[in-house]
């Protein structure tokens, strides 16, 4: 048995592992060309997080998606490499956006040459992914747009918050549905369609990868407020920090503006106050932590995850489909 991917993700077959693990290193290879350019500082930002790692969650799912058709086909490789380009373009504008100073524990690009050179190195991994994109034929960059502008929407529905009338919880859900369902979903489909599998089978993982890219996001949101530093390698409460409203800040609200309970509408003002103190910050994790909405929110992303994982049902049973279902136990693992 050998861990590989994301969550340390066990591989029982021998052919899998090696299927796998050939895939990713030639999906990490694929990285390092795309974002050589003939301008050495252009290639240094480019690469700047490639090189800093990351779990490659997107390509992994390419390699096992794949693995319902031929998994040695061509187009598998590049389609997995643009899928990472486009992720991590994205990461690229996110820090810009929200100002962030480190990325995969490293700094992060606009924190080492601003704004500016952060924002044109995205647009530079995204033209890149363009290019491979081209020699995937047409339907795949019909494919890679409509993710991409699902992704686009997502940002801006975050930045512009949920219109009046429109139940937070819900917005919140459909932006992440955008910003990480929608890459995640593209993987998947890209993996199967590569290979060459089955319409039904292609639609299936297209489905799965939506909803497994929610699971994971909510379990990041879960983990941000009950993780502990050691555990998760991540320092607790940054979002907190930060004022980003994630599902478990979501869910007090609601509970708050539903109960009228005297201590949750003040936790809410604690949570909504200046939270770099970092007594303030120590006493409003404590308490989100200690209240219902954090079990919510794991209920939350524990059903995404099931969803998920009934969504394979259809499929013949195979080591693939047991990798994809350990995923889903991953996921759960993660918020639990």
């Amino acid at each position: 048995m050998t861990v590989v991917g994301p969550f340390g993700l066990s591989v029982r077959d021998q052919a899998l592992e090696t299927d796998v693990q050939a895939g990713l290193a030639a999906v990490e290879a694929g990285l390092l060309e795309a974002t050589k350019s003939e301008v050495p500082f252009i290639t240094e930002a480019a690469q700047h997080l490639v090189r800093a790692g990351g779990k490659r969650f997107r390509p992994l799912l390419v390699m096992l998606a794949a693995q319902f058709g031929d998994p040695y086909a061509p187009g598998i490789v590049p389609s997995a490499v643009v899928v990472e380009l486009t992720h991590l373009a994205t990461l690229y504008h996110d820090d810009v956006m929200d100002e962030a100073e480190v990325r995969r524990g490293v700094d992060s690009a606009n924190a080492r040459w601003g704004n500016s050179v952060a924002v044109l190195t995205g647009d530079f991994l995204f033209a890149r992914a363009s290019h491979i994109l081209a020699d995937l034929g047409p339907e795949a960059v019909r494919i890679q747009a409509e993710a991409f502008e699902r992704l686009v929407t997502g940002q801006i529905l975050e930045t512009a918050g949920p219109r009046d009338g429109r139940d937070p919880v819900e917005h919140y859900l459909e932006v992440m549905a955008g910003k990480t369902g929608s890459l995640v979903a593209v993987a998947c489909r890209f993996g199967a369609m590569m290979s060459g599998a089955d319409e039904r089978v292609v639609d299936i993982l297209t489905q799965y990868g939506e909803r497994l890219g929610l699971a994971f996001q909510l379990a990041d949101d879960v983990l941000d407020v009950a993780s502990d530093s050691h555990e998760s390698g991540k320092t607790p409460g940054t979002d907190l920090r930060e004022g980003i409203a994630t599902l478990p800040v979501l869910r007090l609200r609601e509970a708050a503006a539903r109960e009228g309970r005297a201590e949750d509408l003040d936790l809410v003002r604690l949570l909504e106050g200046d939270l770099t103190d970092d007594a303030r910050h120590a006493e409003a994790l404590a308490r989100l932590r200690a209240h219902p909405a954090l079990e919510q929110a794991r209920r939350d992303t524990v059903r995404y995850a099931e969803d998920a994982r009934a969504l394979l049902a259809p499929l013949p049973e195979c080591t693939a489909k047991a990798a994809l279902v350990e995923l889903c136990d991953a996921v759960v693992h993660r918020a639990g």
